[in-house]
């Protein structure tokens, strides 16, 4: 496993694995927070949840989703994830694509 860890405001990204076209992350989003509404130009992504409820917004839907279920995040698509519940969400987010530099997160200003 490796060490690379981010700590944002709403949980943590540990990176798991990288190659040159993908990237695993394990994904903890404390209950009630969630992650900027997004979109990335050179990627895609899909989450599967591991533990607790996801909140997903991806373009114009919103689903629930629970333990052992998984969505697919299309490139150029804004998605928002939140922690609706009482325990700590965990995900498994792989991402797929040409680039995937930090600097290709296109954030969008939060309404609420």
């Amino acid at each position: 496993m490796s060490d690379a860890i981010r700590n944002p405001p709403w949980g943590t990204v540990t990176v798991l694995e990288q190659g040159s076209s993908y990237r695993i992350n394990r994904i903890v989003v404390n209950p009630g927070h969630h992650i900027s509404t997004q979109m990335h130009y050179h990627r895609s992504e899909h989450w599967i949840v591991v533990a607790g409820t996801a909140k997903v917004i991806c373009g114009d839907r919103e689903t629930l989703l629970t333990q052992k279920q998984s969505t697919y995040v299309p490139m150029n698509t804004r998605h928002r994830i939140e922690n609706p519940g009482i325990v700590p969400l965990v995900m498994i987010e792989v991402q797929n694509g040409e680039y995937l530099g930090e600097d290709d997160i296109i954030r969008f200003e939060e309404k609420d």
